[in-house]
């Protein structure tokens, strides 16, 4: 395998396919070695910084709970936790950071901010979200989907929902990728930008994956090996759009009856958390206001057999563990 020591994880489109493909086997090991209690403190005695301008359950446990295993020292910064931005510049916030970590991994808002921490900083910087891309997340998706079908490549993919979010933009760079065929169902307004999907059209002609936009969600699902939707509003996106958005995405919801379309060993993928019920505070908002106990995904298949969702979640810190010890070690 490569070396991908000293390298910046802001996007897949960076990375090659074998690149991404070591990774992955990377994060197998570390999970077979978490499983059997076998330590693997190979970083012991280095220190991250993780900064989260956008709160997170998963990425959050994930970093801290990776790092701690590697050996390491993780120091949080949540979004009142530093100056960067408002008092400090981020190319400052960069330089000192880096003179005191190994590692800096930045969850928040323009692509261009975790850019430019990475422009500035000598230790290795991780994309633990932003508007336009999620990379930690797609490795713990193809994780899970290789750990149920043994393969990835030539796997059908579908997204429904908004395909401009980081997690439609991310699913599609990371199916061109590893060769799978993606399938966007959405309506055209939502579809992903028009120059991403002709970047990822040109990665499939080498890798022999596939990019398809249809507003049919039932012809968009018929015989996929896994299904994926998000939330219908992304965090930081304000509660007005909510109206819009279900007039446009009610027809796109994850139900019994688009799951059965898929193929019968199809499984449910969600990056969570998710709307599946109304058990959470803004699910009561929505359904006070909109009258709807379940959006994206309905509670029977989130539920089911067919999902993954937690087996998904729990991936999500064998991946980043992966990220961390290969750009450190």
């Amino acid at each position: 395998m490569g070396s991908l020591k000293g390298r910046d994880f802001l996007k897949l489109l960076d990375f090659t396919p074998e690149e991404i493909a070591q990774l992955l086997s990377v994060a197998i090991g570390l999970k077979k070695k978490k499983h059997s209690g076998e330590p693997h403190r190979y970083l012991e005695g280095k220190q991250i910084a993780i900064i989260f301008e956008k709160d997170s359950t998963r990425t959050r446990c994930s970093f801290e709970v990776a790092a701690k295993d590697l050996g390491m020292q993780v120091t949080y910064l949540g979004p009142t936790g530093s100056q960067m931005g408002k008092k400090e510049t981020i190319a400052d916030t960069a330089r000192v950071l880096a003179s005191m970590y190994d590692g800096i991994e930045y969850r928040g808002f323009e692509q261009s901010i975790v850019q430019e921490l990475a422009d500035y900083s000598k230790v290795p910087v991780w994309n633990g979200l932003t508007n336009e891309f999620h990379p930690t997340q797609m490795l713990a998706d193809v994780m899970t989907i290789f750990e149920e079908f043994g393969s990835i490549k030539g796997r059908k993919l579908v997204f429904c929902g908004d395909a401009r979010n980081n997690v439609g933009n991310s699913l599609m760079v990371v199916s061109a990728k590893l060769g799978m065929h993606f399938t966007c169902c959405a309506p055209e307004e939502l579809f992903p930008e028009e120059e991403l999907v002709n970047t990822c059209r040109e990665i499939c002609k080498e890798t022999g994956g596939s990019i398809t936009l249809t507003e049919d969600i039932m012809e968009g699902t018929k015989d996929a090996d896994a299904l994926y939707t998000d939330v219908w509003v992304s965090m930081g996106e304000p509660m007005e759009l909510w109206e819009s958005r279900i007039k446009l995405l009610k027809p796109y919801q994850i139900n019994m009856e688009v799951m059965n379309n898929a193929k019968p060993d199809a499984i449910f993928l969600h990056c969570l958390p998710s709307f599946h019920n109304n058990g959470t505070t803004i699910g009561k908002e929505i359904e006070e206001k909109f009258g709807l106990k379940e959006m994206e995904v309905t509670d029977e298949v989130f539920e089911s057999s067919h999902s993954r969702v937690f087996e998904e979640a729990e991936n999500r810190m064998h991946t980043i563990k992966a990220v961390i010890l290969e750009t450190l070690r």
